[in-house]
C-alpha cells in the first residue's frame, strides 16, 4: 500500500546535516519526495512510498543525525500522488 506523509520536524534540525541525513535514508529506502528547511527553523519532509518504508523514515527522522535534537514532529497524511519518484533536497 502506497502512503504519502508530510512531516514537520522541530528542534535543533538546521545546520546539523539533517536534510542530508533524510536524503540518504530516503534514497536507501527507495522513497520519493523531498526535504527542505523552513524559515521558522523547522525541516519539512514530504515522502511517499510503501507504508512500512515511510514509517521507517519517520522513525529515523525522530532520531535525526547525532548533532540534531528533535523536539517534535507534526505529521499529516496526504493522498498519494502519481509521479512522485526520486528524493530531492530543496535548497
Amino acid at each position: 500500500m502506497t502512503k504519502r506523509v508530510n512531516l514537520r520536524v522541530s528542534g535543533l534540525v538546521q545546520g546539523v546535516g539533517f536534510r542530508m541525513f533524510i536524503d540518504r535514508a530516503a534514497n536507501e529506502l527507495k522513497l520519493g519526495g523531498w526535504v527542505r528547511n523552513r524559515p521558522d527553523g523547522s525541516v519539512e519532509i514530504e515522502v511517499q512510498g510503501a507504508e512500512e518504508l515511510v514509517l521507517e523514515l519517520a522513525r529515523r527522522a525522530e532520531k535525526g543525525p547525532s548533532r540534531s535534537r528533535v523536539t517534535s514532529i507534526r505529521r499529516e497524511e496526504k493522498t498519494p500522488e502519481r509521479g512522485l519518484g526520486g528524493f530531492t533536497v530543496i535548497v
